[in-house]
């Protein structure tokens, strides 16, 4: 399947990453997680539960524009792993208005 992550910014910083094979969704699920513990991630939810769509945009947003431009490897990793737990051929992270959309 293939997909398309997009990763906006705002209007001058978006980042769109192709994906030819997405990871599978338990690889993308423990990815998802370890990145998220790795980068210091907060829970944004009073009940501390932490959705997918949470995890793919506290690790944009904890990233950066920086990350994605820098670091090309991560950045394919992060868009393998947001299409293999979503399921989805085509994901908006929009880290500005804080919103994930399929």
């Amino acid at each position: 399947m293939r997909s398309e992550i997009t990763v906006s910014f705002g209007p001058q910083q978006v980042h769109r990453l192709p994906v030819e094979a997405p990871m599978s969704s338990e690889a993308a699920r423990a990815w998802l997680d370890e990145q998220y513990v790795e980068m210091d991630c907060v829970p944004t939810r009073a009940s501390g539960k932490v959705l997918v769509a949470d995890k793919l945009l506290a690790l944009a947003d904890v990233a950066g524009p920086e990350l994605f431009e820098r670091d090309p490897v991560w950045s394919a990793e992060y868009a393998q792993a947001a299409a293999g737990a979503t399921g989805r051929a085509r994901v908006l992270v929009d880290v500005l208005s804080g919103a994930v959309s399929y």
